[in-house]
């Protein structure tokens, strides 16, 4: 069960990557334009954040489960000393939550607006700021923390 999780969780975050980014397009493009914000516009908007949720719950299993995180909880001293287990203990989780988040109050504010130039302004910070803090706390293959290749099978 495991590592099917782990299958779905590497797929989901390519799927979450993907709607950032578009989400990203749709509102720089449409603040730019001055564009009307679309039923698409919306789903856009709305199936990012239920993406980043699903990869939450996910994520949140797979920390619970996982032999590095026990480890980490079962010898704190010795594993606090060890970059890998300590970023993804740490870093990599907590960013991730807080990368969630922002994308969650970003899709609710953009919802509630009534301008349509201000629901693209909303997603276009909100959605950025997720999105840099993601690039962050990814664990690239040249990081110094935890180096892991990017497509895992």
């Amino acid at each position: 069960m495991y590592h099917t999780l782990l299958y779905l969780h590497n797929a989901t975050r390519w799927l979450l990557l993907a709607g950032i980014l578009l989400s990203l397009y749709k509102a720089y493009t449409g603040y730019i334009q001055r564009c009307f914000f679309s039923r698409a516009d919306n789903a856009i908007r709305h199936w990012t954040a239920t993406i980043a949720h699903i990869q939450l719950v996910l994520g949140i299993i797979l920390y619970v489960k996982s032999p590095l995180i026990q480890y980490f909880f079962n010898h704190t001293a010795d594993a606090l000393k060890q970059k890998e287990t300590t970023f993804f203990a740490l870093a990599h989780s907590l960013l991730m939550l807080a990368a969630i988040v922002i994308i969650t109050i970003g899709s609710a504010m953009a919802k509630r607006k009534k301008e349509d130039l201000d629901k693209f302004k909303t997603i276009l910070w909100w959605y950025g700021a997720a999105l840099f803090i993601i690039m962050i706390a990814i664990p690239w293959p040249f990081s110094p923390f935890a180096m892991r290749p990017l497509f895992r099978y």
